[in-house]
């Protein structure tokens, strides 16, 4: 996995807690950004998952089992 560094200005106050409790801030960074991005992914998947229920009253349930039987047969 390649790595590529982010930095974040913290108050000087913060940065002197984390060495006198010996926290290392980097897991801690990177497990925030995960649960940030995951949260936006998910956001972003809800919205096309609206978007596409709003369309599906207008396919046929023919058209449904139709591309269903396609996809089933492509597998």
């Amino acid at each position: 996995m390649e790595y590529v560094t982010v930095s974040a200005k913290i108050p000087r106050k913060l940065k002197k807690l984390l060495d006198e409790y010996n926290i290392k801030p980097g897991p801690i960074i990177r497990k925030a950004l995960k649960e940030e991005v995951k949260k936006h992914v998910l956001d972003s998947i809800e919205k096309r998952a609206k978007k596409l229920s709003k369309r599906l009253p207008e396919i046929s349930d023919e058209e449904i089992a139709k591309i269903i039987r396609e996809d089933r047969s492509g597998r």
